[in-house]
C-alpha cells in the first residue's frame, strides 16, 4: 500500500478521535450539569457514566488501528503484530458493545419516563456499530493468520 493513501487513513483515525475526545471533555459535563428534565436526572448519571467508560476501549482500538497502519507502512502487514493489533481491536469492539448494552436498561427507563420510544432505538446503535467492527476485526484477523501461516508454509518449502 502507497504510504499516502496509510497517512489518509491515519488522519481518518486522528479526525474520528477528535470529536469523540471533545465531547467526552465538554458535551457530557455540560449534559450531566444541564438535564432536560431534572426529575430524572438520576438515570442519566449511569448512562453518562458508562458513555465515559465506553471512551477507553474506544481510544484503545483507535490506537490499535494507527499502530496496524504504522505497521503497514513498515511493510509489517503480514506479521504477528498484526494478528495481534487486530485481535484488541476485535475486544475493545466487544468491550464497548458490552458497556452499552448495560446502559441500555436505563436509556429504556429514560425512554420511557419521557415518552420517546425512539431513544430505545437510537440507544440501540452504539451496540451495534462496535460489533459490526468486531465482526469485521475477526474476519480479518483469520484471514491474516491464515496468510501468515501459508506464508510461513511456502518458506519452508523454498
Amino acid at each position: 500500500m502507497k504510504r499516502g493513501s496509510t497517512l489518509f487513513l491515519k488522519i481518518a483515525v486522528f479526525l474520528i478521535g477528535a470529536p469523540v475526545l471533545a465531547l467526552g471533555i465538554f458535551g457530557v459535563i455540560d449534559l450531566v450539569n444541564n438535564p432536560a428534565n431534572p426529575n430524572y436526572a438520576h438515570l442519566l448519571y449511569p448512562i453518562v457514566i458508562g458513555m465515559y467508560i465506553s471512551v477507553i476501549p474506544f481510544f484503545v482500538a483507535l490506537y490499535q488501528a494507527f499502530k496496524l497502519l504504522s505497521y503497514i507502512d513498515k511493510s509489517l502487514a503480514f506479521s504477528e503484530f498484526s494478528v495481534k493489533s487486530l485481535k484488541k481491536i476485535k475486544f475493545c469492539a466487544m468491550t464497548t458493545s458490552g458497556v452499552y448494552i448495560v446502559i441500555l436498561p436505563f436509556v429504556f427507563l429514560v425512554a420511557e419516563l419521557d415518552d420517546a420510544p425512539g431513544l430505545v432505538i437510537v440507544g440501540m446503535v452504539p451496540i451495534f456499530a462496535p460489533m459490526v467492527i468486531a465482526v469485521f476485526a475477526a474476519v480479518l484477523q483469520r484471514l491474516l493468520q491464515e496468510a501468515i501461516t501459508i506464508k510461513h508454509e511456502n518458506d519452508l518449502t523454498v
